[in-house]
């Protein structure tokens, strides 16, 4: 029994990692079809999205029955908990990555972030991808630096969003309020994915360490 037992959990396990490279996919086409305005690219973000859900649901179901079945403790109950939390806040991520390519095909033809700060939200899709790299890789081998480094690339994430907060709110901002809120949402977009891939960092740290979890992400 235990022996089966283990390899449920390796089984969730790579389930997880699947979810954080298809949320790395989701939000790299997304920005793709945010920085050119493609439709077509935002509409297969957009579809794709079900298959993160149903992953996310099934995971949920099988914790939940791992958990009836064999009655974990200690770090192994923690494992399967913190499990179903990773998967929602992964679902969640990939929402956020809707979310983008949604605001791109609202925008379809015309791109919905002015010229001049194209190059800030490609860095915010870069950072947004490899905080996923990062993520997969955390999964599959659980390290207290590597979470640290996750947080990292956080704050960089944080520092574009309140800078792009300061451009919108200028007085030299000339593009009217439409593009300003579609900015603003855009950045917060990026935000809360970032928030959402430490959450899951947090929660790795929780199993690893036994250190009370503290959850800062809003939903």
């Amino acid at each position: 029994m235990r022996d089966l037992f283990q390899e449920e959990l390796v089984a969730i396990n790579n389930d997880i990692s699947q979810m954080a490279e298809l949320v790395g996919k989701a939000i790299n086409k997304a920005t793709e079809s945010l920085l050119f305005s493609d439709r077509e690219i935002a509409e297969r973000v957009i579809e794709s999205d079900v298959l993160l859900n149903d992953l996310a649901a099934a995971l949920d179901e099988r914790c939940t029955m791992l958990t009836a079945k064999q009655q974990p403790v200690a770090t192994e109950l923690r494992s399967i908990l913190a499990t179903m939390r990773i998967a929602s806040s992964m679902e969640r991520m990939g929402d956020l990555a809707v979310h983008v390519a949604k605001s791109a095909r609202l925008r379809y033809p015309a791109r919905a972030v002015p010229d001049e700060l194209v190059e800030t939200f490609r860095t915010l899709g870069h950072l947004a991808e490899e905080l996923t790299t990062q993520l997969s890789r955390l999964v599959t081998n659980p390290d207290l630096t590597l979470a640290q480094e996750i947080q990292k690339s956080d704050d960089k994430v944080d520092a574009l969003h309140r800078e792009l907060f300061r451009i919108v709110l200028s007085p030299d901002w000339s593009h009217g309020v439409e593009a300003a809120v579609d900015v603003t949402l855009l950045s917060r977009y990026y935000e809360r994915f970032a928030d959402h891939a430490v959450s899951v960092a947090r929660r790795i740290i929780h199993v690893l360490t036994g250190e009370p979890y503290i959850d800062t992400v809003l939903h």
